[in-house]
C-alpha cells in the first residue's frame, strides 16, 4: 500500500519549527530596518561638517544653513530655516548671531518615529565650537545623543566628534 501526503503530525511539526523560525527573525529583521533608517543620520551631518568646515576656514565665522549651503535629506519646513523633514527625521540647526564663537544645536537630527530602541524624539546633535588663536578657522564638534540605544542604532554619528 502506497502512503500520500503527509500526516497530521508531520505537518504540525513543519508549523512549530516554521514559527520558532519567525519570532526569531522577525524582531531581527525589524531592528536592520531601524538600523538602516538611522544610517541617514550620520551621512547628513558628514556633510553639514564639510560645509560648516570650508565656511568657517574662509570666514572664520559659523555660519548658519543657508549662508554654508547646507540642506538635510527631506523638504525644507519654511523658507529661509534651518528645519527639514524626512519621512523618519526632523532637522534642525540654530542660526549663530553676528559675532558667536559658539553654537548649540548647530546641527541636529530628531526621530519622528521610534527606531527599535530608540524611543520617537531622540535625537543625535552637534554643538560647535570655533577656535582661536592657532586653531582659527577650524571647528570643534562635541556630538551628544538622547540616549544610549539612539546612539547604538547610528554608532558612525559618534566618529564625527572633534576637538580643538
Amino acid at each position: 500500500m502506497k502512503k500520500q501526503g503527509f500526516t497530521l503530525i508531520e505537518l504540525m511539526v513543519v508549523i512549530v519549527i516554521m514559527g520558532i523560525l519567525a519570532a526569531v527573525a522577525v524582531p531581527k529583521l525589524f531592528g536592520m530596518i531601524a538600523k538602516s533608517k538611522a544610517s541617514e543620520v550620520p551621512t547628513a551631518a558628514g556633510s553639514y561638517i564639510n560645509m560648516q568646515d570650508a565656511f568657517a576656514l574662509e570666514r572664520n565665522a559659523l555660519g548658519n544653513w543657508i549662508e554654508i549651503g547646507y540642506s538635510a535629506p527631506g523638504k525644507r519646513a519654511a523658507s529661509n530655516t534651518s528645519e527639514y523633514e524626512s519621512e523618519n527625521f526632523k532637522y534642525t540647526g540654530d542660526a549663530p548671531t553676528a559675532a558667536a564663537t559658539t553654537l548649540t544645536s548647530g546641527w541636529k537630527a530628531e526621530n519622528k518615529v521610534k527606531l527599535d530602541a530608540c524611543a520617537a524624539n531622540g535625537y543625535w546633535q552637534f554643538n560647535l565650537t570655533l577656535g582661536s588663536g592657532n586653531n582659527q578657522g577650524n571647528v570643534a564638534y562635541a556630538v551628544l545623543t538622547s540616549s544610549a540605544d539612539c546612539d547604538g542604532m547610528a554608532p558612525a554619528f559618534k566618529n564625527l566628534a572633534r576637538t580643538l
